[in-house]
């Protein structure tokens, strides 16, 4: 399973989460059945770039994103791409995927999307 975590910069699992996911500066992917970990740098239109994170990830076949928190724009996005989104995440990537595999993550939704993205 490919997992995407929003990220501050290159350090893979122990990167610390983006907390906006949209402004993330990087993105760091985890397969959890090969243990490979691509970091990918965040050129969407949110940073000034072309595209949205929602294509880029879809793109490198992510499954699951794991983030603090994001918009309902984003959380549209990828129910529409068949992507699972689980909030509340915190500390590393790999703090983040843990807690993921533990089952302490809520799963995405508009009742739960950050409010500052109302709009």
């Amino acid at each position: 399973m490919r997992i995407c975590v929003p990220s501050m910069g290159t350090a893979g699992l122990d990167e610390y989460i983006s907390q906006h996911f949209g402004r993330s500066p990087t993105f760091t992917i985890v397969d959890t059945e090969t243990g490979a970990i691509e970091i990918i740098g965040n050129n969407s239109t949110h940073m000034g770039g072309n595209g949205l994170p929602v294509d880029a990830l879809h793109g490198k076949g992510v499954q699951v994103v794991i983030a603090g928190g994001l918009g309902p724009k984003a959380i549209s996005a990828f129910q529409q791409l068949g992507i699972r989104v689980f909030v509340g995440a915190a500390g590393t990537v790999k703090d983040a995927i843990d807690d993921w595999m533990n089952g302490l993550l809520t799963e995405a939704s508009m009742d739960n999307a950050c409010r500052e993205h109302r709009h």
